[in-house]
């Protein structure tokens, strides 16, 4: 990965950033590049509380906002920005508002690169929603000033309609950051650990492959 001049990371929920990205995150930061995570909510309808559970609906999203701190501090992000907007509601959130969120981070940032999600292939309709917002406010810069987009998407369809991903950053030189930023979102992966922790032990090669490899589908504007 080259050094960017700044990297600027949106996703909606804590945790978004820690199973698809956080290694390509944690490579910039080692690369000397200031990363921007803007987390648009609190996760706070999430279903999982923890295995066995250890919170309740009332105090998820502080439990989550702490998850996403403790997350963002082991990957070296020095800014972390929550947005404030409602979990499970962004697809209804006014498209110009959200785009000018997005728009004035950019202004403020200038970055080099932004990660999000690709929209219409990443399966969650926050997922979607942000990512239409990223791609507008992008879209809305000159072909000449834009900073690359690259997108996650992970839908059953994804590779057959949009094709093979651009972009696959073997980030195993940073794999325990990695691991330490999933674990870091203790409510919502405990029980994944728990049923694939031998595997991790063993280093079994699928879920290694699945750690190690980030993708990416640089956005191409019409």
């Amino acid at each position: 990965m080259e050094k960017e001049r700044h990297v600027l990371v949106v996703f909606p929920h804590p945790d978004d950033e820690a199973f698809g990205v956080s290694g390509t995150i944690a490579t910039h930061v080692e690369n000397g590049t200031n990363v921007t995570y803007a987390c648009l909510t609190l996760g706070e309808m999430g279903r999982n509380m923890g295995n066995p559970p250890f919170t309740n609906r009332e105090k998820l999203p502080k439990i989550r906002k702490e998850e996403l701190k403790a997350a963002a501090s082991v990957l070296g992000i020095q800014d972390l920005r929550m947005l404030g907007f409602r979990d499970k509601t962004i697809e209804f959130e006014d498209d110009e508002k959200l785009t000018n969120v997005i728009s004035a981070l950019i202004d403020e940032l200038n970055p080099s690169l932004i990660i999000t999600f690709y929209p219409g292939y990443s399966v969650h309709p926050d997922h979607d929603a942000t990512g239409a917002a990223v791609v507008r406010a992008v879209g809305k810069i000159p072909a000449a000033a834009r900073p690359k987009l690259n997108c996650v998407a992970f839908s059953n369809n994804c590779v057959e309609e949009i094709g093979e991903p651009d972009i696959l950053n073997d980030i195993s030189p940073v794999t325990k950051k990695k691991l330490a930023a999933i674990q870091a979102h203790r409510s919502q992966t405990e029980q994944m650990f728990s049923n694939m922790g031998e595997k991790l032990e063993n280093k079994d090669p699928e879920v290694m492959r699945w750690i190690t490899n980030e993708r990416f589908w640089t956005y191409e504007f019409k």
